[in-house]
C-alpha cells in the first residue's frame, strides 16, 4: 500500500523505473543545454517584470527543480517566461515603483499567492477551471501581449529613458519622441547585432544555443571596447545654468511624493479598521469612514498631480546632453549646444542618469556610453518565507488568479505537445501541484512568478531529456553561476537582453489564429479580435483584455445554452431523419418530430415550448408530436416542469405526445417526479426510427385521415421542400 501511495506524493520516484546510465548522460546534456539558454533569458525576463536582472537567476534556482520533481511532465522546463513577467510587472506598478524594494517584495509575495492558488486547484482536482479561458481569448491575448512585450523593449534598444505613462501606447509615443531627439547608436548596433547573430545561428542549426552565443560575443565586445562609460561627478563640474535648482526641485518632489504616499497608506489602514468597526456595529459606513475616504481621494489627486510635475522635471533632466572637455587634471561638462569656442571635446555625448531615486549633487551619475547589466550580487538568495498579510493577499489575489490560469494554460499546452511525441501520460492536476510548489518554494528563494517555457521545453526535448533530472541539472548550473560566474555578466549590454526578449516573443505572434477562429465560428473570431484590441488599448492593465474575452465567451455560451438547436426532422435521401429546415425537406402535415439538442434547464426551459408552439402554428393539421430526446443529456426542476406543462397543453389540444431516445439520467428525473406516469410508458420509444414507424401506423392508418393523403409521407420518403 505504502509503495503504491509514494509515487502519488513523490511523482519523481517514477523517473527511476528502468532508468539507465545512458539516460543519466542524456539528462545531464539536456540540463546543461537548457541552463545555457535559461540564464540570459531569465535575466531579460526579470527586467521585463520590473526587477533587477539577477532576480531572473533567483527565479531559475529553485522553481525548475521543484516543478519537475512534483509535476507530471518529465520534459517541461519551468522558469521565467515573457507573458507572466509582463503580467507581474503590470499588476504591481500601481502598488510600487518598478525596481524599488517594495516592488521586489510585492513580486515575491505575488509568486507565493500564485503558487498557493495553483497548488489548491491541483489538490482539489479543479484543473478544469482553466477551460474558462477559451482558445480565441488566449489567441487574442497572446498576440497583443507579444506586441506589448516586444515594443516595451524599444527604449533599451535605442538607449533612451522615459517615464511610463498610464497606457502603453502613450509610453511608446514618449519613447519615439526621445529616440528622435537622441538615439545612442552603439546601443542600437548592439541590439541589432544580437538579433542578427540569433537569427543567423538559428537558420544554420536550431540546436546551436544562439542566445548564449549572442550574449557571449556582445559581452566580450562590450568589455574590450569600453561600451559602458559611467562616471560620477559633482554638479559644479557641469556648466549648465540652473541645474542645481532643478536637481533640488526634483528631490523635493520625490520627497513630497514619498510623504503623500506614506500618509495615504496610513489613512488607508485607518479606513480599513473603521470599516471593520462600522460593519460590526451598524452594517453601514459611518461619517468617520466617509471623511477618511474623502481625505484619501484628496491625497490621491495631489499625488497624481505631483507625479505629473515630477515627470516633467525628470524628462527635462534626461533631455540634457553634455560634451566633456579636459581642463588640466579634471573634466568639465558643457551643454552640447553651448560649447565655448576653442575648446576641444572628447567627441562623445554625456547624459544624466535619472531614475526614481534622489540625486546627490556631489555625486551625479553621467552616462557616456551604453547601459550594461552591472554588478550582480554573488551567492545564493537568502531562504526566507515572504511576509504576507491578509490585506496584501486579498489585494494580490485577483491578479494571481489570472497569472495562475495563464501560466498553467501555457505549461499544460507545452506538456501535452511533448507528451504526444513521447507517449507519456499527463495528469493536469499533478502539474498544477508541481507548478504551485515551484512558485511557493521559489518565493522563499526570492523568485517572482514563473511558469512552463515553450522555447526551453523544446530545447530540453530536442537535447534528449528523459526525465526531470535534466531540470535538476539546470538548477545546479544556475547555482554554480550565482556562486562563481556573476562577475562575467557585468558588461552584458541591456540592449542585448532587450533583443533576447524580442526574439523570444516573436513566436507568440499567430495572426492565422484569428482567421482560423473566424472560419470555425464568426463570433469566436470576433471575441479573439476584441480581446486583442482591448488588451492593446488598456495595456499595461492586461487583465482588462482577459476579463472582456472571458465575459464575451461566457455570454456566447449562455446565449447558446438559452437558445439550443430545436429542429423539426424529416427523411433525407440517405434514409436518415435530419433537420427539415437545414436540408430543405418537406415535413409531415400530421406528425412533427422535434429534436432538442442540449440540457433542458432553467435558462432554456421555455424555449422548447416556444418552438413546439411555432411548429403547431406552421402545421394546422398536426395530430402527433414526437420529442426526440437523444440530445437531452440533463434536466433540472425547471426543465421538468416545462416538459410537464408541454405534455399537458399538447394533450389538451387533442394531440398525441411521445418521446424517444430518453437518456438514463433524464429518465431518473422523470421517475422521481412521476412525469413518466403522466407521459405513459407506452409513449416512450428506445429510438426515433421505431417511434416514427409506430406513430405513422397510429396516425395515418388508424384515424379518419384519407389513405391517399399519407401514402408518400415525408417521414418515410425523401421529399424536398420545393416538391409540390
Amino acid at each position: 500500500m505504502i509503495s503504491r501511495l509514494m509515487p502519488r506524493f513523490f511523482p519523481f520516484l517514477l523517473w527511476f523505473k528502468q532508468y539507465r546510465a545512458g539516460d543519466l548522460k542524456a539528462d545531464l546534456v539536456a540540463g546543461v543545454t537548457v541552463a545555457l539558454v535559461l540564464i540570459p533569458q531569465s535575466m531579460a525576463y526579470a527586467q521585463l517584470a520590473g526587477l533587477p536582472a539577477y532576480y531572473g537567476l533567483y527565479a531559475s534556482f529553485l522553481p525548475p527543480m521543484v516543478a519537475a520533481l512534483f509535476g507530471s511532465s518529465r520534459q517541461l522546463a519551468t522558469g521565467p517566461v515573457a507573458v507572466v513577467s509582463l503580467m507581474s510587472a503590470a499588476s504591481l506598478e500601481p502598488l510600487a515603483t518598478a525596481g524599488s524594494p517594495e516592488f521586489i517584495a510585492y513580486s515575491i509575495t505575488l509568486a507565493l499567492v500564485v503558487g498557493l492558488f495553483q497548488f489548491s486547484l491541483g489538490v482539489l482536482k479543479l484543473g478544469m477551471v482553466v477551460n474558462f479561458l477559451s482558445h480565441p481569448v488566449i489567441n487574442g491575448f497572446t498576440n497583443a501581449a507579444a506586441i506589448i512585450i516586444a515594443s516595451s523593449q524599444f527604449s533599451k534598444f535605442f538607449g533612451v529613458y522615459v517615464d511610463k505613462a498610464p497606457h502603453h501606447y502613450e509610453t511608446m509615443i514618449r519613447v519615439a519622441r526621445a529616440a528622435m531627439d537622441y538615439t545612442h547608436m552603439p546601443t542600437l548596433f548592439y541590439g541589432i547585432g544580437a538579433v542578427v547573430i540569433m537569427v543567423t545561428l538559428k537558420k544554420i542549426n536550431p540546436r546551436i544555443p544562439n542566445v548564449l552565443v549572442a550574449v557571449v560575443i556582445t559581452t566580450l565586445i562590450s568589455y574590450f571596447t569600453g561600451f559602458n562609460k559611467d562616471i560620477h561627478v559633482s554638479v559644479a563640474a557641469i556648466q549648465e545654468p540652473g541645474l542645481e535648482e532643478r536637481i533640488k526641485r526634483f528631490n523635493r518632489l520625490l520627497e513630497e511624493i514619498r510623504g503623500l504616499g506614506e500618509k495615504r497608506a496610513t489613512l488607508g489602514l485607518k479606513l480599513d479598521e473603521q470599516l471593520i468597526r462600522d460593519e460590526a456595529l451598524r452594517g453601514t459606513k459611518s461619517i468617520a469612514a466617509l471623511r477618511l475616504e474623502g481625505e484619501i481621494n484628496i491625497l490621491s489627486a495631489r499625488l497624481a498631480e505631483t507625479k505629473e510635475r515630477l515627470q516633467e522635471v525628470r524628462s527635462d533632466l534626461r533631455a540634457m546632453k553634455f560634451a566633456a572637455v579636459r581642463d588640466g587634471d579634471s573634466t568639465v561638462f558643457y551643454p552640447k549646444k553651448a560649447i565655448p569656442d576653442g575648446l576641444k571635446t572628447d567627441g562623445g555625448t554625456w547624459r544624466l542618469f535619472v531614475k526614481g531615486t534622489p540625486l546627490n549633487p556631489d555625486k551625479l551619475k553621467l552616462m557616456g556610453g551604453g547601459a550594461v547589466v552591472g554588478r550582480i550580487p554573488e551567492g545564493l538568495p537568502r531562504i526566507t518565507i515572504p511576509d504576507i498579510s491578509a490585506k496584501s493577499f486579498i489585494k494580490l489575489l485577483p491578479t494571481a488568479v489570472i497569472i495562475s490560469l495563464l501560466g498553467f494554460m501555457e505549461a499544460i499546452a507545452i506538456a501535452k505537445a511533448m507528451a504526444a511525441k513521447t507517449g507519456q501520460r499527463l495528469d493536469p492536476n499533478q502539474e498544477l501541484i508541481g507548478q504551485g510548489l515551484g512558485n511557493i518554494i521559489g518565493s522563499m528563494g526570492s523568485s517572482y512568478s514563473v511558469s512552463g517555457s515553450f522555447s526551453r521545453s523544446a530545447v530540453n526535448l530536442q537535447a534528449g531529456a528523459v526525465s526531470g533530472v535534466s531540470s535538476v541539472v539546470t538548477s545546479a548550473v544556475v547555482v554554480i553561476t550565482l556562486l562563481f560566474l556573476t562577475p562575467l555578466l557585468y558588461h552584458l549590454p541591456q540592449a542585448v537582453l532587450a533583443a533576447v526578449i524580442m526574439m523570444a516573443v516573436i513566436g507568440l505572434v499567430n495572426t492565422s489564429g484569428f482567421i482560423h477562429a473566424w472560419k470555425a465560428q464568426w463570433y469566436d473570431g470576433a471575441i479573439s479580435i476584441i480581446t486583442f484590441i482591448v488588451t492593446l488599448a488598456y495595456a499595461p492593465h492586461l487583465d482588462k483584455g482577459i476579463m472582456v474575452g472571458v465575459v464575451l465567451s461566457m455570454g456566447v455560451f449562455l446565449y447558446k445554452s438559452m437558445r439550443p438547436v430545436v429542429a423539426e426532422l424529416s427523411m433525407y435521401e440517405d434514409k436518415v431523419l435530419k433537420s427539415a429546415e437545414h436540408y430543405r425537406l418537406k415535413g409531415c402535415r400530421h406528425i412533427s418530430v422535434v429534436r432538442f439538442d442540449g440540457a433542458l434547464f432553467f435558462a432554456n426551459a421555455s424555449y422548447l415550448d416556444e418552438q413546439v408552439t411555432r411548429f403547431r402554428t406552421e402545421h394546422p393539421d398536426l395530430r402527433y408530436i414526437l420529442l426526440d430526446a437523444k440530445g437531452i443529456n440533463d434536466m433540472d426542476a425547471s426543465g421538468e416542469e416545462a416538459l410537464a406543462l408541454l405534455v399537458e397543453r399538447v394533450r389538451a389540444a387533442g394531440l398525441g405526445f411521445a418521446m424517444s431516445g430518453v437518456k438514463g439520467q433524464v429518465m431518473k428525473v422523470m421517475e422521481r417526479t412521476h412525469l413518466l406516469d403522466k407521459i405513459g410508458l407506452e409513449n416512450l420509444y428506445p429510438d426515433t426510427e421505431s417511434a416514427v414507424k409506430d406513430i405513422i401506423q397510429k396516425v395515418h392508418y388508424h384515424t379518419d385521415l384519407p389513405e391517399e393523403g399519407c401514402k408518400d409521407c415525408p417521414l418515410t420518403h425523401y421529399v424536398p421542400r420545393d416538391t409540390p
